[in-house]
This record gives structure tokens, sequence and C-alpha cells, in this order.
């Protein structure tokens, strides 16, 4: 069964799903950036070009010709994938597919309809069984 966690943070949620994939990727394991919204994918995009400066993360739209050998993908289709183990959502709803993949991952911002939409996707997971994670990264930000 999938393994739903939630990220509440300060600031860019750009970054902490850069942060996630890259470390994910370098355990070898594939992951799906779950971007609706154009503007999101293409910033997403752009970001993981330019960071982190001192490695590459492989990636890619997931209607590329390149998608069924890249270990990254950013997109709307959660079977682009050819294993399923990270689905980051960043749209504002449960992501289409999510039960295939071994882990969901939720960021969720600090604003008040984020925060709104946070409790309501924690409620739909946790009303169907899933196990559920929490993690602040408020006070890790503070400290770096």
């Amino acid at each position: 069964m999938t393994e739903v966690s939630f990220y509440t943070f300060a600031g860019n949620p750009l970054d902490i799903a850069r942060r996630i994939a890259t470390k994910a990727c370098a355990r070898g394991q594939q992951v799906m950036l779950y971007a609706p919204d154009a503007d999101v994918a293409a910033a997403l995009d752009r970001l993981l070009w330019t960071t982190p400066a001192h490695r590459f993360v492989p990636h890619c739209r997931d209607n590329d010709a390149l998608a069924g050998e890249t270990p990254v993908l950013i997109g709307t289709n959660p079977d682009a994938l050819g294993r399923a183990d990270i689905l980051i959502n960043l749209g504002p709803t449960q992501p289409p597919g999510y039960a295939r993949y071994e882990r969901l991952i939720e960021i969720i911002g600090q604003d008040d309809a984020a925060r709104q939409r946070g409790r309501e996707r924690y409620r739909f997971y946790q009303a169907r069984g899933y196990a559920l994670h929490t993690h602040d990264l408020r006070t890790h930000q503070d400290n770096q």
C-alpha cells in the first residue's frame, strides 16, 4: 500500500520537490513530479537544470521521447514511469494513479488555502487507510 508523506514548509514548494527528487534519484528511484499547472511544470524543469550545481538530475517531461528511460519525469501522466517509486504532488488535489506508487509526497504551503487543501487530502487518504507521515520542514529551514 502506498505510503503518504506530508511535508509542511515555509518557502518555495518547488525547491522542496527538487530536493526530494534529487535524493530519490541518487538512491536509484524513479520520480514523477505531478505538475498539472504548465507554469509550475516549466519552473520546475528550469530549477532541475540549474540546481544542484554539483550534480545533474536527469529529467524530462512525461510526454518526451526519452521519458521511458529517464528517472525523473515532470507532468500529469502517472503511468509514464516504468517503476512507480515516488510521486510528488504539486497540484491542489489528489493526483490520479497515486495508489500504484510506493510513496506519495504531498507538499503543503503555509497560506490558508494551501493548508485547507492539505487537510482535505490528509482526511481523504486517512479515510482510505493509507499509512500517513508528516514532516515539518519549517524548523529545518530556519537552521540551514
